[in-house]
């Protein structure tokens, strides 16, 4: 199982890759639309390089209350963790 602290150095990573953003802007509190400004063509890019990680397919939907960056790591811990479906 990924750790919290594994799948922040990813995102940080990703978010570096795809939308240059610098690393020390990836703190926990970082909100991704006002301080990251992520759009939400950008989030699906975000969620399809974070099933990359977890080797779990998620959909789209289940990150639209999500809103800093603390956010993100939380849920993909929840559905990284919850059983895969049959």
């Amino acid at each position: 199982m990924l750790s919290r602290e594994e799948i922040l150095k990813h995102l940080t990573v990703c978010l570096g890759e795809l939308f240059d953003v610098a690393p020390e802007k990836v703190v926990p509190e970082a909100r991704l639309y006002e301080d990251l400004d992520i759009d939400s063509i950008d989030a699906v890019d975000l969620v399809v390089q974070l099933q990359t990680l977890t080797r779990r397919r998620f959909k789209p939907e289940e990150f639209r209350s999500v809103r800093t960056i603390s956010d993100v790591v939380e849920r993909v811990c929840e559905l990284a963790w919850e059983p895969a479906p049959r």
